[in-house]
């Protein structure tokens, strides 16, 4: 999960820097060491500069595909595009990381998929250029709810037949990794792993997570960031509310506060170790504190089920989050 950066450096003895590597990458650089141990000077050749937080984190995150996926031998990747920002990114991060003949993007559309995600979808494959699949899964879908007919008599829709359409997005992604060998890669972001909104065995299907320690916000701020240097994510995937498309007119907030303040949340209680009286001290209001610290702790579970991801951030979910499955901790003001 550590992604080392490198950028090592030199100083001399009058706190100069004198060389410095590139961050995220491969290098070799000679240090010119003269004189004696009273009058040590230091030269180098290049002093690669600064580069923006946005930057180094595209780069962190690109390095964690390229190096898992190169070192355990997977000839590609496989993912779910939605038309959604997450999958988005995902695919624009794999893209830089592995090459686009090495991808494989599967539209796989419910009977609540938006036109727009259709052709937000198409319109970003095309930019990117790599091998793009739709596949329906409305007769999947209701082959299950007919299986179950029986066992659901006279009980109402709800979540299950929610994560049923995740469970089977993930069974035919998986399905096609264990036919090609290549890898899956989920799109579920920090966020979502931390208040649970995502479905065990369907959108946390696959091997690695490459948003894993990447929260909502930070989502959209590398998107920008990424069209920036080329304009590869439609920008209406950017702007338009998020959804799950797993109900009609569903989106992320209709359960849950807005992004900025869940991540405010997590940054404070995850990454910074604070409790939830000190965030709600902080300026969080206290309803919506006790319900991300509460789905925080409920959905530990998941979390020990997910798959591995880069961690970019001081503290993520898996090696720095210890904290047992099972327990009677409640968290009080």
């Amino acid at each position: 999960e550590v992604i080392f950066e490198g950028r090592s450096f030199a100083i001399d003895a009058t706190a100069q820097v004198v060389a410095r590597a590139p961050a995220f990458e491969e290098c070799l650089q000679y240090i010119h060491v003269q004189g004696t141990s009273g009058s040590v000077k230091l030269s180098g050749h290049d002093i690669v500069p600064d580069s923006s937080w946005e930057e180094d984190l595209w780069r962190a995150l690109v390095l964690g595909i390229r190096d898992y996926l190169g070192k355990n031998g997977f000839p590609g990747a496989i993912l779910g595009l939605s038309g959604g920002i997450d999958s988005a990114l995902v695919l624009a991060l794999a893209v830089d990381a592995i090459g686009a003949d090495k991808i494989h993007a599967v539209m796989m559309p419910s009977p609540y998929t938006a036109d727009i995600s259709w052709l937000d979808a198409r319109d970003m494959v095309k930019r990117l250029n790599v091998r793009y699949d739709e596949i329906s899964i409305a007769p999947l879908f209701e082959g299950f709810k007919t299986a179950l007919a029986d066992q659901f008599k006279g009980l109402a829709e709800d979540t299950t037949e929610e994560n049923i359409q995740a469970r089977v997005r993930g069974t035919l992604l998986m399905a096609m990794s264990n036919k090609t060998g290549a890898i899956v890669l989920t799109t579920g972001n920090k966020s979502e792993m931390a208040t649970g909104y995502c479905t065990l065995y369907g959108d946390m299907a696959g091997g690695f997570a490459v948003l894993k320690d990447v929260a909502k916000t930070l989502v959209y701020r590398l998107a920008r960031w990424r069209n920036i240097q080329s304009e590869v994510i439609p920008e209406r995937i950017i702007t338009r509310p998020p959804s799950a498309e797993l109900r009609p007119d569903q989106t992320d907030q209709d359960n849950l506060p807005e992004y900025d303040v869940i991540d405010g949340i997590i940054e404070r209680y995850v990454e910074q170790n604070q409790s939830a009286a000190q965030i709600v001290a902080a300026g969080f209001e206290r309803a919506a504190v006790e319900q991300i610290v509460r789905l925080i702790r409920i959905n530990e579970y998941k979390r020990k089920q997910s798959p591995p991801g880069p961690r970019i951030t001081g503290r993520a979910y898996g090696r720095d989050w210890r904290y047992p499955l099972s327990n009677g901790f409640r968290e009080t003001f």
